[in-house]
């Protein structure tokens, strides 16, 4: 996936959310955890909400970044790397450019 240099059409931001889903059900469920598992240990006033972001529709909150990776096992600051280049991916080309890819890391 090559990442934009200025902007991000919705189509992409769609596309970029649903990568994301699918990394974070990847790595919940080789960690062995449930949703609401999950969910309850985040401190979610309800655990559907992991399964919204896992189905691409919102944004993990960066608050909760470092308790995520924690609870599967996920070094913090990869965890961090990978959310930006989900959800902020000019940020991301701006900081990290041809080093590496969202898919890649």
């Amino acid at each position: 996936m090559t990442l934009p240099k200025n902007k991000v059409s919705p189509s992409e931001t769609e596309e970029l959310r649903m990568a994301a889903g699918a990394w974070l059900q990847e790595i919940r469920k080789a960690a062995g955890l449930k949703q609401r598992d999950l969910a309850i240990a985040l401190d979610f006033d309800y655990y559907t909400f992991v399964s919204q972001l896992e189905n691409g529709r919102g944004r993990v909150p960066a608050h909760k970044y470092r308790d995520w990776a924690r609870m599967v096992g996920v070094d913090e600051k990869v965890f961090a790397k990978k959310m930006l280049g989900f959800y902020d991916p000019v940020s991301y080309d701006i900081l990290f450019g041809d080093e590496d890819s969202v898919a890649s890391s």
